[in-house]
């Protein structure tokens, strides 16, 4: 069974991945480059947790799976976010912040040794094998960057769904582009497979490392990935007329 999840995880990854590196190819938008590379690493993650589960843990399979799995891939899905929102001034700068501290991060990691023994047949905890480096920074990159990525999301679809009620969804109907509601719900969808993902470590109290981390990385992944379907190629140009506060950029639709 974990092999088989772990396997779906890699296969979704490198689908959404597909998609969100299609489209900056076409449009070159900074926000959907962040995006591409975080689903690159999620993929990373995955099949690190297939070898793992397949083949057995070690060190250097658990820590690529640490590493891409559980430090570097949700803060570079949150750049993404402020990408979009906050615009390119920002952009530029946090995408510089998130490189060297992302770079940081693979050299604690790479270089920490192993302070427990790695029981090739159990997902390992980095409590039980790493120093509190390794575990501080995949505490801090992922807590604060699933915060950005849930905030963001439901920051957009509130927008979206007061366009919507103040009756700016003309231009969609025209178009064929997705309505301002269909893409608020579609926001609302990215939020709660951010959250499902987070949700690794209350599933790990109920049945065992391996299986709960694999089931809510394929189940969270999966439900943000459907989340970026309801939207189109379309969603840049019709969401540049909805009112915004003057704080802010006008963004498009979020999907991360």
């Amino acid at each position: 069974m974990h092999a088989a999840l772990a396997a779906a995880a890699t296969l979704v990854s490198l689908a959404f991945a597909l998609s969100t590196g299609e489209r900056w190819l076409r449009g070159r938008k900074r926000h959907e480059a962040a995006w591409t590379i975080s689903l690159i690493m999620f993929a990373l993650g995955s099949i690190s947790l297939w070898w793992g589960a397949s083949v057995g843990w070690g060190e250097w399979s658990f820590k690529s799976f640490y590493l891409f799995g559980a430090i570097l891939n949700v803060p570079y899905l949150a750049l993404g976010t402020v990408e979009l929102l906050a615009g390119p001034m920002h952009g530029r700068r946090w995408t510089a912040i998130v490189t060297v501290l992302g770079a940081f991060c693979a050299g604690i990691v790479v270089a920490a040794p192993l302070a427990g023994v790695i029981n090739s047949d159990v997902l390992p905890q980095g409590k039980e094998v790493f120093g509190p480096g390794p575990r501080i920074a995949a505490a801090v990159g992922s807590g604060v960057a699933a915060l950005v990525i849930i905030g963001g999301a439901v920051w957009s679809a509130w927008r979206l769904f007061r366009a919507w009620r103040a009756g700016a969804d003309t231009r969609a109907t025209r178009t064929g582009a997705p309505s301002l509601r269909r893409l608020a719900i579609a926001n609302l969808i990215i939020a709660t497979g951010t959250l499902i993902l987070s949700a690794g470590g209350i599933l790990n109290s109920v049945m065992n490392e391996m299986d709960g981390f694999a089931i809510s990385l394929v189940a969270g992944i999966s439900v943000i990935f459907v989340g970026f379907l309801l939207t189109s190629s379309q969603s840049s140009a019709q969401l540049q007329s909805v009112p915004e506060p003057q704080a802010w950029h006008a963004p498009e639709v979020d999907v991360a």
